[in-house]
């Protein structure tokens, strides 16, 4: 099968790899209809992949149809349609049973991994079919009312949107901040408004995402001064509750600052530096709630499901690109330049390449 591989820094091929196999009874394989390009893939594609390994199939967002499935799957049948979690649980521990895949009690054995296309460990989704394992919990069925784009959205970003906005602990009424505007910022954006915020300030320096922010209903902040902005903005108060989407130390720390007295700092983007100078006495002055994590979509999307059913949630709205598999390494391109209006780039292993 034919697959998008990351050989080194820079450089995305499409070529052939072997083919996606049901490794064991408990798992799946799904011939991918859409996959996306997640900015976490851009990391890899950078140069600060997760791992050392080359070679391997990227991507963890698909949507597709089953084609096969082990004998002791009850959930899914071939011809089913179906997302795939970006997160890999288990069906072993009532930890993943209750949707909280990060924190699988099996997480330290050899066969585990957590995400799909960081390594050769779990072939990635870019591809014409990609391999799932205990698919019972890594598998969610799609309404026909919802679109492979809103389906693709809700294998990661949407569900990293949402718990940003939960661990923000977004009540009736809050002023919150979103801090970045790409696919998981924008998405934090609707989040938040159906969490119950009265007001939802975005800091974004790329025009296209800033303006896509505003017409979800965002306040545009100033991004020469941001901090001073949000306080003008908030009656020199600061947020009630900020969601940081972006992982750089610079953004983390305009999160802390952007806050008010009492409020809440939540750390969604991926980061890259492991010394993060966390300033702990602004924490401790302001008296501030932090966290900071990584999304267990399984946990998220019974709800998001149930939202973009009911026409609530739009996650296909962050999807500005659909290419051919075959065009991998211009989307690769394309996302890491910030074109302008390039949101969520997605790739179908279906289409024919003009």
């Amino acid at each position: 099968m034919r697959a998008a591989v990351y050989q080194g820094p820079g450089t995305v091929e499409v070529t052939d790899v072997p083919d996606a196999i049901v490794a064991d009874d408990l798992g799946a394989v799904v011939q991918v209809a859409a996959a996306g390009i997640c900015g976490s893939d851009l990391h890899i594609f950078e140069g600060h992949g997760f791992s050392d390994d080359v070679g391997y199939a990227l991507g963890h967002e698909a949507v597709g149809v089953v084609v096969d499935v082990g004998s002791r799957v009850s959930r899914f049948a071939i011809g089913d349609r179906v997302l795939v979690a970006a997160s890999v649980g288990c069906v072993l521990c009532s930890t993943c049973g209750a949707g909280h895949v990060t924190a699988c009690e099996n997480r330290r054995q050899p066969w585990k991994e957590y995400c799909y296309g960081m390594s050769h460990r779990l072939p990635g989704s870019q591809a014409e079919f990609v391999a799932v394992p205990h698919a019972d919990v890594n598998l969610f069925a799609v309404p026909e009312a919802i679109s492979d784009d809103a389906a693709l959205a809700l294998t990661d970003n949407a569900p990293t949107a949402w718990y940003g906005a939960r661990r923000a602990g977004v009540t009736p009424g809050d002023t919150v901040a979103v801090i970045g505007a790409g696919p998981v910022g924008q998405l934090a954006v609707q989040s938040a408004f159906l969490q119950g915020a009265a007001r939802v300030l975005v800091v974004e320096p790329v025009e296209h995402r800033r303006a896509a922010a505003v017409t979800a209903g965002a306040e545009p902040v100033d991004v020469a001064d941001p901090k001073t902005h949000i306080r003008d903005l908030t009656k020199g108060e600061g947020a009630d509750a900020v969601v940081e989407a972006v992982g750089a130390d610079a953004t983390i720390a305009l999160a802390i600052s952007a806050a008010r007295h009492g409020g809440r700092v939540s750390v969604i983007g991926v980061s890259q530096n492991d010394a993060f100078p966390l300033r702990l006495q602004a924490l401790q002055t302001k008296e501030l709630q932090f966290s900071a994590g990584l999304c267990s979509a399984q946990r998220e999307l019974p709800t998001l499901l149930a939202l973009t059913a009911a026409g609530r949630l739009n996650p296909a709205v962050v999807v500005s690109d659909r290419l051919p598999l075959a065009q991998a390494p211009a989307g690769y391109a394309k996302l890491a330049q910030r074109a302008p209006g390039v949101g969520k780039i997605t790739l179908r292993p279906g289409a024919v390449t003009s």
